[in-house]
């Protein structure tokens, strides 16, 4: 647990850290040409070694986790494995780039979500950035202009939105207090642990898991698991808490950011002008919703708020 007591002494480090790590998330799946069930599957499995080791030590630290931290985890991992495989697909239809920016709508969902089931009334910002937002996923649609990036850019939006719901899901059980007692790691490993379990049923159910990938895609994979389910999740799990929202969300913006270049350079993505003018809408309506907070530090149990793998 060192190097991420190490990594809480310097919060912005690790948010940008933690970010950077996430957004190649749909880079090495494209890369490892596995489904979307498969990579979701192998990526959590590939993780749980990691995940036991810090665990274990977490455990001797703060304890074992109680009864309704296991349900909330459990129930965590049934969301973010919808968020997992609807993300994978639309990176499919739409592109690592474009997908990434969808998914990063789990903000407004997390607060139209908190509104409606925890009484939370949104910051006025973000009810005023929200027209800008749904106009942004419009232009990336595919519907207005000629020439829109992605083999099914109008599936891919849709696919990109569920994942975004479904992260929120997430996200909301996460603030109820899953891993908020000093024990984020053991959370984080029952949550995974759900997540492959209920991929693994999906995917065979709809015929679309592969249980022997082949080389190098079990590479790009444990590449996949350690960067993004436990590197990135952690790091920015750890920064959260001693920023201020402001900054964190400022430098959580560069995961999308950072995906959109990536999956240009390295996927040959090439989204049209109007798909790039919806990202533009989104990003800044993004900035708008969280730079109209109060600037104190984000909740330790908010866990990762960068979205999209």
């Amino acid at each position: 647990m060192s190097w991420l007591e190490a990594a809480a002494r310097r919060p912005r480090t690790a948010a940008l850290a933690g970010a950077l790590c996430i957004a190649f998330s749909g880079i090495f799946f494209r890369f490892s040409g596995v489904s979307p069930a498969t990579a979701t599957v192998f990526r959590c499995l590939y993780a749980l070694p990691w995940l036991l080791g810090m665990a274990w030590l977490e455990r001797r630290r703060a304890g074992g986790p109680g009864p309704r931290e296991v349900r909330l985890a459990l129930v965590a991992g049934v969301f973010f494995a919808g968020d997992l495989l609807f993300w994978h697909h639309a990176v499919l239809a739409v592109g690592a780039g474009l997908a990434t920016v969808l998914a990063n709508l789990q903000v407004v969902v997390v607060a139209v979500g908190a509104w409606l089931v925890l009484g939370e009334r949104p910051p006025r910002p973000a009810l005023l950035a929200l027209p800008a937002m749904l106009g942004g996923v419009v232009l990336i649609s595919g519907i207005v202009g000629r020439g829109a990036y992605g083999a099914d850019p109008r599936l891919g939006v849709v696919l990109g939105l569920l994942s975004a719901a479904c992260y929120a899901g997430y996200l909301l059980i996460a603030r109820r207090g899953m891993g908020a007692h000093g024990r984020p790691v053991v959370a984080l490993l029952i949550a995974t642990a759900s997540t492959a379990a209920v991929a693994a049923v999906v995917g065979t159910a709809i015929g679309e898991l592969d249980p022997w990938p082949s080389w190098p895609a079990h590479g790009w994979l444990a590449l996949l698991a350690f960067t993004s389910q436990v590197a990135g999740y952690l790091l920015i799990s750890v920064s959260l808490p001693r920023l201020p929202a402001v900054l964190t969300s400022l430098i959580l913006m560069a995961q999308p950011v950072t995906t959109l270049a990536a999956g240009f350079v390295l996927l040959g993505e090439d989204p049209s002008p109007v798909q790039l003018g919806g990202v533009a809408l989104i990003v800044g309506g993004l900035l708008i919703a969280t730079l109209g907070r109060r600037s104190r530090p984000m909740p330790a149990q908010a866990g990762r708020l960068a979205a999209g793998g």
